[in-house]
């Protein structure tokens, strides 16, 4: 809610939506557990609040990578947004070509008889930083890959070739927007 606030407040501002579309997201209960074992954790409800940070999570996918870190500074500018951790694989990405902007958040949830804080996930791409994330999570997820080094690097050119293209429809993006 406060980001489709947001985005609505941004196109009355600057006659632009940032957010293409939003994915959301809670950890089923089975990966939760899955997670707390493989990292040697007890199977408590503090355990999971106090080490799982992505059970719920929120996938904000952009137009162009500068709505990423316009909305994304608007968000947290929010009084009851409190930033836990940032990972900015947009400016620093990870080896395989991935790109993405991660806040782990703590957001009020609002119950009938009181306000739990609770940490969230919010991740920020482009529609092409999302594109290739998602065909590279299918094409490689429990694969038994032939030639993986090759495959590596075919998909880690093509993160880059997508990240250029970005910044190229930002830059005509821009240009449309001063001629009129």
């Amino acid at each position: 809610t406060k980001l489709e606030i947001l985005d609505s407040e941004f196109q009355v501002r600057f006659s632009h939506n940032p957010i293409h579309h939003m994915e959301r997201r809670l950890k089923s209960l089975n990966s939760i557990l899955g997670k707390l074992q493989r990292r040697n954790l007890p199977l408590t409800v503090d355990a999971i609040k106090d080490n799982l940070f992505d059970v719920a999570g929120v996938r904000i996918i952009c137009s162009f990578p500068e709505d990423i870190y316009s909305l994304s500074d608007m968000f947290l500018r929010q009084d009851d947004v409190k930033l836990l951790k940032r990972k900015d694989y947009i400016a620093d990405p990870k080896e395989n070509g991935y790109r993405s902007l991660h806040l782990i958040v703590e957001v009020p949830i609002f119950l009938t008889e009181r306000t739990l804080r609770i940490p969230v996930e919010v991740q920020f791409r482009t529609i092409a930083m999302d594109f290739w994330a998602t065909l590279e999570h299918k094409t490689r997820y429990k694969q038994n890959i032939k030639d993986e080094p090759f495959i590596a690097a075919e998909l880690k050119t093509c993160a880059d070739q997508i990240a250029k293209l970005d910044i190229r429809m930002q830059e005509i993006h821009k240009y449309i927007e001063h001629k009129e």
